[in-house]
């Protein structure tokens, strides 16, 4: 299956900063042995060891890996489902999540509303007891958002697990990548179950972004009633400038990903995203302290380097299962949100630039990139400058401390 190619939205265009959430049940034992980050730790690795703690559902399955020793001596080997149980998300003020993500300068953020281990965050037609309606929490957690993050002025998108669901299906635990496409998910009974959920979020939020995750069954992959194609055709009509990533599994995709350091090879298509953790993991992982947590210099540069090659940067959070953006998460925010404020207007139709534009002076590190009117830089440090070979103006921004 494939489509032609659309031409990204002025917003998305524009865009620059999106924030991800991953909050679910494994926010409640909130742990992963912090390995490092995908793509660079090897795949015979990285299964066993994996630094995800969303994943937590998948790896304690692994006999002797960290995760499954931790969970027998933390939790004596409870059932996942009683994760789901034991969240209650009393402290959820998604007024003040979407005021933190505004003052740190997103123009989008995307929550998860159902990740791999099947349990919906929100009335999932079909779903029975695995939501957050019928258990946990006892409500829906993505309606507040959608309309807190509305309010501060900022789109909203969903993330939708479509190719892997280990609540559906009663497979043998992801050892390696193969076991990612292999033991997933593939068939009618599945795809109509996903075309459901994905068709309610749609009629229900009309987001703007719609984020599907790995693949999806296989079943929906040619034409008909329940098929990808009938699902987007649905989603564009509602949603006319909204955008689809491309982890579908086929060619329908309006923009590249990549994470971590893995698929770093989809950062030359325009428009790209670069989605990753302020830690290794995407949920919240009690483990990650200061030390493994981005500081605001560091995301500062990230953020930087992403915008200069045409990319945009969707940073994850993931709350405690009370509801609260972790501390250590909190203060990197909140620690580079004067500097994002300061930048961001200076990243509107903004394009790369190419060789031989620009010369460097006293800098160890620094990035770029072309605006209307003059070129922008970034710089390591105060003494540093960026000079334009045609003399065009240059606006200067010094990484924050």
């Amino acid at each position: 299956m494939s489509a032609p190619r659309r031409p990204l939205p002025a917003w998305a265009q524009d865009a620059s900063l999106g924030i991800f959430v991953h909050w679910g049940p494994y926010s409640v034992p909130a742990w992963a042995e912090p390995s490092g980050a995908l793509g660079a730790v090897p795949d015979d690795e990285w299964f066993a060891h994996n630094a995800y703690a969303e994943w937590y559902a998948n790896t304690i399955r692994i006999e002797g890996s960290p995760a499954a020793e931790h969970h027998a001596r933390e939790h004596g080997s409870a059932p996942y489902a009683a994760f789901l149980d034991a969240w209650t998300a009393e402290a959820y003020d998604p007024a003040d999540w979407a005021r933190l993500f505004r003052e740190v300068g997103a123009d989008y953020v995307v929550p998860t509303t159902k990740h791999h281990d099947g349990v919906a965050l929100w009335d999932a037609p079909g779903s029975g007891d695995l939501t957050t309606v019928a258990r946990g929490p006892g409500r829906d957690l993505i309606a507040p958002l959608a309309d807190a993050v509305r309010a501060e002025g900022l789109r909203f998108g969903v993330y939708y697990s479509g190719g892997l669901d280990w609540a559906f299906t009663d497979l043998p635990p992801h050892r390696s990548t193969v076991d990612v496409t292999d033991l997933r998910p593939t068939d009618a009974a599945y795809n109509a179950y996903a075309f459901g959920h994905v068709a309610d979020l749609v009629d229900r939020f009309a987001p703007d972004v719609l984020w599907n995750d790995i693949d999806w069954p296989d079943a929906g992959k040619a034409p008909g009633p329940h098929s990808v194609e009938a699902l987007l055709d649905r989603y564009r009509a509602a949603v006319p400038d909204g955008i689809v990533n491309d982890r579908w599994g086929v060619d329908v995709w309006d923009y590249r990903t990549s994470e971590y350091d893995a698929h770093t090879q989809h950062e030359t298509e325009p428009g790209w995203e670069h989605c990753r953790g302020l830690g290794f993991s995407f949920g919240y992982n009690r483990v990650e302290d200061e030390s493994l947590t981005l500081t605001p210099r560091e995301l500062a540069r990230l953020y930087a380097d992403v915008v200069s090659r045409g990319g945009r940067l969707l940073l994850n959070v993931g709350p405690t299962a009370a509801g609260e953006i972790p501390a250590v998460q909190r203060r990197t925010l909140e620690g580079v949100a004067s500097w994002m404020t300061a930048i961001k207007p200076h990243t509107l139709g903004r394009r790369m630039l190419g060789a031989g534009e620009i010369e460097a002076t006293d800098a160890a590190w620094w990035r770029a990139w072309a605006v209307r009117d003059g070129i922008v830089a970034v710089v390591d440090a105060p003494g540093a400058s960026v000079r334009a070979l045609d003399g065009r103006p240059v606006t200067t921004f010094v990484l924050p401390d």
